[in-house]
């Protein structure tokens, strides 16, 4: 049966693969050169600390080198989305063409046809999953040692999430479809509603899931090191971490500031004046691997629950 089932999915599983292949073809070039690049100029000695030693120019250069392409891989966050709707597309299709009743008919039970296609289906899955994960990952390398993994578009294709990710866009299709019995309307509801739950995910809720850092630090001092952090907010503010506006002092004034020197007959740069100080709220990169469990058990376990259902509507509802 699992033979079976794999042949009735073989041409979305040739797709799959043939997206992870058609990614990994088109970014290997420029991840080699970025690889070059980062060994060439030394930053492995920046790694830790991009303001050490004259760092900052080095990896100012060459992140704005690389950032544009790393923006744009952004959209791969798709990715996911669009394996896990497509692997659940030959489910669907035969429930939507009765060809499901054949099989009924012979020695194979319904239990057993439902268990084989749903577990084909995430297995499948699962492996497109980790193949993205695994080259995504080594993509990104050389940018994640020196800015960290918290950025959505580091953060969405390493780690376990994308598995998650995946499962889940397969489970709500599966869900959908087994209901509606339709697989073009199912599979695109599935995919839209996949996007809107990412994008509340990434842009509201992820950082919240552990309550963020504040820190105040003197100008003169270096503060915390939030090169590889997520950061929230950043403002000059005075030394109780309050905001405090820089937008009417002046350019002649926020000059003098960075030798701690105001001039006095000027109101707006006694203000300025204050703000010798700056205030960020951020996610430390060590909480990267707690975000990553936290996200995937939710979107794991939302994928087993969607499976299940699917798995029971059509093993008790469907005829």
């Amino acid at each position: 049966m699992i033979w079976l089932s794999l042949r009735t999915q073989r041409t979305e599983t040739l797709i799959a693969a043939a997206l992870v292949a058609l990614v990994a073809a088109a970014l290997t070039p420029s991840g080699l050169h970025m690889l070059s690049v980062y060994h060439h100029d030394g930053l492995a000695g920046c790694a830790g600390s991009a303001s050490a030693g004259g760092c900052d120019d080095l990896v100012h250069s060459f992140t704005n080198q690389f950032e544009s392409l790393r923006n744009a891989l952004g959209w791969l966050t798709l990715a996911p989305g669009l394996i896990g709707v497509l692997l659940a597309a030959p489910t669907i299709l035969e429930l939507e063409h009765e060809t499901h009743r054949l099989a009924w008919t012979q020695s194979i039970t319904r239990r057993r046809w439902v268990t084989s296609k749903l577990a084909t289906a995430a297995a499948t899955a699962a492996v497109a999953a980790v193949a993205l994960i695994v080259f995504l990952t080594w993509w990104h390398g050389p940018l994640d040692r020196l800015q960290g993994r918290l950025d959505a578009g580091s953060f969405d294709s390493e780690g376990t999430v994308a598995v998650g990710y995946t499962l889940f866009a397969l489970g709500l299709g599966l869900a959908i479809g087994a209901v509606w019995r339709r697989v073009t309307p199912a599979l695109v509801v599935a995919f839209a509603a996949y996007v809107a739950l990412r994008v509340f995910v990434d842009t509201w809720l992820r950082q919240r899931f552990a309550a963020p850092l504040a820190a105040t630090w003197s100008m003169r001092q270096s503060g915390p090191d939030l090169h590889r952090a997520r950061v929230l907010t950043e403002y000059p503010s005075n030394r109780f971490g309050q905001h405090i506006l820089l937008k009417h002092a002046g350019d002649a004034c926020l000059r003098k500031l960075g030798g701690v020197v105001a001039a006095p007959a000027d109101g707006h740069c006694k203000l300025a004046r204050l703000a010798q100080y700056t205030h960020a709220v951020y996610q430390p990169a060590s909480r990267f691997w707690l975000f990553q469990g936290i996200e995937t058990a939710m979107f794991g376990g939302a994928a087993l629950v969607l499976i299940a259902f699917a798995a029971w509507w059509i093993h008790e509802r469907t005829s």
